[in-house]
């Protein structure tokens, strides 16, 4: 594909954020903040750090078929990470060009479940038995944005969402919400001073009224120091399950980063370098953002 005409990568990431913007309203609260306190004087200049998805480890579904939606537009494949409390593979793409974001797209390990979550999860993905990404025309836009909406499999029941969610918050998550964006983060660091460190940003934070994921501490940093993260709490909707029965569940949420820059050598000629890639220790606990241990306190 040609990018030199960015066309449409801009138009997918719209399609995936469009939605998720509307969905999650601490978005624009705090796009409405940044914009009062003259943060910021338009909302282009948010950078947006990385987006995530989650994903099952199933045949025809998971990380090898979902990142071909990504591969194609010029992403390159980078770091894995492994998750052996919450049972999770992932891994994060290096965008075309800097101004698109990151992403980072995890699976849940269905194998490694108790029978009985698996049992649950092949009820509803049995029937997946071509991988569906291999059936759109990635090249046009419309069908490829439609796709993170679509129903791979039957809305699942209220008993089965709610026995799975026992077992795997992670996994009762994914099964509702299927492929929808889980977050999008801001960067913090390119923010004006003071805001531009995650201490102070949280204070702004807290005083707009966004609740921030306690798990691991509101600020989770790197063993190198150089990437801190912090993500609101997700918040409740009102979920719509098989036979029409309503439950409030957890959605989406926001993430926000600051990502601070490697020690310079002697030649102060070098260009600045800032932390890239992930940390798995980080991000197994803003994985949390949606767990129940947050949502019911906040």
């Amino acid at each position: 594909m040609d990018f030199t005409d960015d066309t449409k990568l801009d138009s997918l990431m719209g399609a995936l954020f469009t939605p998720y913007k509307q969905s999650v309203t601490d978005v624009q609260k705090v796009i409405d903040a940044l914009l009062s306190h003259a943060i910021i004087s338009s909302e282009d200049e948010i950078v947006n750090d990385h987006i995530a998805f989650r994903t099952l480890g199933v045949p025809n579904l998971g990380i090898a078929s979902f990142e071909k939606l990504f591969l194609h537009y010029g992403y390159v494949k980078k770091d894995y990470y492994y998750f052996k409390e919450k049972k999770l593979n992932a891994y994060w793409y290096a965008p075309p060009s800097p101004k698109y974001p990151r992403i980072f797209i995890s699976e849940l390990r269905v194998d490694d479940l108790p029978e009985k979550a698996k049992t649950i999860l092949n009820k509803y993905t049995k029937d997946i038995l071509q991988d569906p990404v291999d059936s759109i025309d990635l090249n046009n836009i419309e069908s490829v944005g439609n796709f993170f909406y679509k129903p791979l499999w039957e809305l699942p029941t209220i008993t089965d969402y709610q026995e799975l969610q026992k077992i795997s918050e992670y996994a009762a998550w994914v099964l509702y919400n299927r492929y929808y964006l889980n977050h999008y983060t801001i960067s913090v660091h390119e923010l004006k001073q003071p805001y531009n460190s995650l201490e102070s940003f949280n204070k702004f934070l807290t005083s707009i009224g966004i609740s921030l994921n306690t798990a691991g501490g509101v600020i989770k940093t790197s063993a190198d120091g150089l990437l801190k993260q912090t993500s609101s709490v997700a918040k409740m909707i009102d979920a719509i399950f098989k036979d029409g029965e309503h439950l409030e569940i957890s959605g989406s949420y926001v993430e926000f980063a600051e990502r601070l820059p490697y020690p310079k050598s002697t030649n102060d000629n070098e260009p600045t370098r800032r932390r890239d890639g992930f940390e798995s220790a980080n991000a197994d606990k803003i994985f949390e953002s949606t767990y129940s241990s947050q949502t019911k306190k906040s």
